[in-house]
């Protein structure tokens, strides 16, 4: 049976680069993993292996490093938009451009006044530690017309102790899980939203502080929202945003269940009043949803494994 060529694509994955700007003795730190990803005319390099139209996935790696040092890197989202665009612009072949990056935060440590001097400097302007909480993400693809930006962070983990209950769900003969009036909420998440900034002759958005503000709403929504379910958490978090940020459109959340079961300490004599838990790791329950603005078609894959 004759057999036919189908989507296909290539290119670098997970360019580690770390950006130093020294503003005098104060520095500043990006630290991204950025992954290209190219496809086109591509046709012959599978069929008779002819590399006529590859540009080897070392200038890409290459690419990422030199743009580092032309453009800097103002953010995830604009470092991705001036690679997309010149993989696009400057090989003929090239149709399409996906650029993802992780871009992982540190933060500055603040010396004491009595011992930096100590070590000869009146003020350690050049020393961060790692932040131990999430991974921020973008995506930007570009195909020589239109932009699709959706951005994100992964591994957030966030815990209400109360103002969370779990009952009135549906029993059948395999159900042993008790009403909860009074639990611990706690999850770890995932979210991409999608920029509806398309065009450059929009207006683009600011792309840090629009990251800032989605993390502050996500946050506050999951905190104010007394919960009878995670799901009517999810729908908060993602209606906060859509309702505060007017250049995001869509936002997919993936929200692991991570389950804290009381543990049962009658057989000690003690009573356990919502204080003693066991912290499950698996199996946990998966709750994914996506938030639209109304009118809004969605386009973050359903399956954010693939993002």
């Amino acid at each position: 049976m004759p057999t036919i060529l189908g989507q296909n694509q290539y290119g670098k994955a997970e360019n580690r680069v770390v950006k130093i700007t020294r503003d005098g003795a104060t520095h500043h730190i990006k630290d991204l993993n950025v992954s290209v990803a190219l496809s086109g005319d591509m046709d012959d390099v599978h069929y008779s292996g002819s590399n006529a139209h590859v540009l080897p996935t070392d200038t890409t790696k290459n690419t990422v490093y030199a743009f580092a040092k032309k453009h800097g890197i103002e953010s995830a989202e604009q470092f991705g938009i001036h690679l997309a665009r010149h993989f696009v612009t400057s090989q003929e072949p090239i149709h399409r451009a996906r650029i993802r990056i992780e871009e992982y935060a540190w933060e500055r440590i603040a010396a004491s006044d009595a011992n930096s001097r100590f070590i000869g400097a009146d003020e350690v302007k050049h020393s961060f530690v790692r932040k131990g909480q999430e991974t921020r993400l973008t995506e930007v693809t570009y195909d020589g017309d239109g932009w699709q930006v959706v951005s994100g962070l992964k591994d957030l983990v966030v815990m209400n102790s109360t103002n969370s209950e779990f009952w009135g769900y549906v029993k059948d003969e395999y159900t042993t899980l008790r009403e909860a009036y009074d639990r611990i909420l706690a999850t770890q998440v995932s979210a991409r939203w999608r920029f509806n900034w398309t065009d450059d002759d929009q207006r683009m958005p600011h792309w840090e502080k629009s990251y800032e503000q989605v993390r502050k709403h996500m946050l506050q929504a999951f905190a104010e929202t007394y919960s009878l379910s995670l799901q009517q958490t999810l729908y908060q978090m993602g209606a906060r945003i859509i309702d505060n940020r007017a250049e995001i459109d869509e936002v997919r959340f993936s929200l692991p269940n991570k389950h804290h079961f009381l543990v049962d300490l009658e057989p000690f004599g003690l009573e356990n009043d919502n204080e003693v838990y066991f912290a499950a790791d698996r199996p946990y329950g998966l709750i994914e949803a996506t938030v639209l603005r109304d009118g809004v078609e969605p386009r973050i894959p359903v399956d954010l494994t693939n993002l």
